[in-house]
This record gives structure tokens, sequence and C-alpha cells, in this order.
């Protein structure tokens, strides 16, 4: 386990769940195309210290510590991780009002069911994932 927040250059930081296929493919693409201003954290691979969310709501939903030192979460954290890319205009829309609104709706479900399907089953539970 590494302490991601001893390198102390100033980059958002995009919290990841490494042990979902869907995920690992989106951070590959990413790491590959972003402008540098960018870092990766496997959720699995950090020591979770108090100023952090738990593993497990990193693990439900997407997390995004700013250069800044404020976290982001869910669609917000997904639009600001593609803002180190040159499509980052694409996912802005998601951002406005009644987009946001339903974008983030349609990103809940979604994560719930993502979670559930990798993590809630008969030998899962209980673990403090």
């Amino acid at each position: 386990m590494t302490n991601f927040f001893d390198d102390k250059s100033a980059k958002d930081i995009l919290f990841f769940d490494g042990s979902c296929p869907m995920c690992t493919k989106e951070i590959k693409l990413l790491e590959d195309i972003n402008d540098g201003g960018l870092a990766f954290m496997d959720v699995h691979k950090c020591e979770i210290d108090d100023s952090m969310p738990s593993q497990l709501d990193m693990l439900k939903v997407l997390h995004l510590r700013s250069a800044e030192g404020v976290w982001i979460k869910g669609v917000a954290a997904t639009v600001q991780a593609w803002s180190h890319t040159n499509w980052g205009w694409v996912f802005k829309p998601l951002l406005w009002p009644l987009i946001n609104y339903v974008a983030g709706y349609a990103y809940n479900i979604w994560a719930e069911k993502r979670y559930r399907r990798l993590y809630d089953c008969d030998t899962c539970v209980g673990n403090d994932k």
C-alpha cells in the first residue's frame, strides 16, 4: 500500500477500481491521452486516511481529488478527469443543470449496479472493501 499524497506534485488524482475491467480500460485510455495534469490511484492499492472518503465510498462512486485538495465524485469527477485531455469539451455539457441532473441520476443507477455486480455476493458480504 502506498500513500499517494506523499508525491507533492500538484495534480488531480483520479481514484479508480483496479478490479473493474471497464474502469481499468478507461483509465488506460486516460493515462495515454491526458495532458500530464492527472494522476491515477487504484483504490485497492492506496492507504486510506481520515482526510479521504472511505474505500467503500470510492469503490461505489468514482472519486477525484483536485490539485487543490477538493474531493469531487461521480459525473463531476468524470468531467474533471476528461478535462485533462483534448476531449474534455465533449464532457463539459454534463455539468449543465438539466443534463447534470439526468446524467447524475443515470450515473448513480449504473454505479450501484456495477458495484453490486462486482462486490455484492455471498462471499463478499461483510467485507470492508
